[in-house]
């Protein structure tokens, strides 16, 4: 047998213009699908994702016990990738421990790195739309659903009208149709003083109702998979729109999400 070494050539791998990554839930089924579809839409840009435990149901109290687990998940993303950006695929889990302890969390493993999360990217994609009086459809159970209301509010959004499904199988929730999202929320938007729609939950197969819900209701609408995807490649400096997935994605970038994910 003959054996040689040949020299190594390489040239900028994948991810060529940005490596962005996530923290999964244990439990999610969509948000890898959902974020796949549309990173797939975006030339020289990869997705990495590591899971994080957590329980089936979805209480405060599941929710808060991610919190200590969250360095770790991230750790798995190697921090020799240069990530532009990192989301933490949680609404209600960043709602209940904190945007912002969210991103301390990540950043002791990932300092150089913009963090997001579902909460976070849904209020950003909102203000982008000029959404101030937001419906709100979610699967959580009711104590859930009050700190999210006070969470929106509390970031100057008037909550003028909810519905929940009050659901608290993480597993069931995946399985809540695309064409009941897209009702619920239609219906939701028909009152006169909502001028846009919050779908909540990475759970929720939305990326496919979002650009129906605006068909439909003729007004703005975004959803935690939705506006955490759009935030993360927008941290990432990338600006060009993306057709096909409703007005959201049709924004370019700010210099704000610029200068953080070039911070340090």
């Amino acid at each position: 047998m003959r054996y040689d070494k040949i020299a190594t050539v390489t040239d900028a791998g994948l991810g060529s213009r940005a490596r962005i990554g996530m923290l999964v839930l244990k439990t999610d089924q969509t948000v890898e699908f959902e974020a796949a579809q549309i990173i797939a839409r975006v030339d020289g840009v990869t997705l990495h994702h590591a899971r994080l435990y957590n329980d089936f149901e979805i209480t405060r109290d599941t929710l808060l016990a991610m919190k200590p687990l969250i360095p770790d998940a991230s750790r798995l993303l190697p921090v020799e990738w240069g990530f532009k950006s990192i989301g933490y695929a949680c609404t209600s889990g960043a709602m209940v421990i904190g945007e912002g302890e969210v991103e301390r969390l990540v950043r002791t493993v990932h300092p150089r790195t913009a963090v997001t999360n579902p909460l976070t990217g849904g209020l950003a994609g909102l203000t982008a739309l000029g959404c101030r009086r937001i419906a709100v459809l979610t699967p959580y159970v009711r104590a859930v659903n009050d700190g999210l209301v006070s969470a929106l509010q509390a970031r100057g959004l008037q909550v003028t009208a909810f519905a929940s499904y009050e659901e608290p199988d993480d597993n069931q929730v995946g399985r809540i149709s695309v064409a009941e999202i897209v009702r619920a929320s239609v219906a939701l938007a028909r009152h006169d003083d909502v001028d846009g729609v919050f779908v909540s939950c990475t759970s929720l197969r939305t990326i496919d109702a979002i650009p129906a819900i605006e068909a439909a209701s003729g007004k703005p609408a975004t959803s935690s998979n939705h506006g955490m995807i759009w935030h993360m490649l927008r941290q990432a400096g990338i600006g060009e729109p993306i057709g096909g997935l409703g007005r959201l994605f049709e924004h370019g970038i700010t210099p704000t999400m610029h200068r953080a994910a070039a911070a340090e």
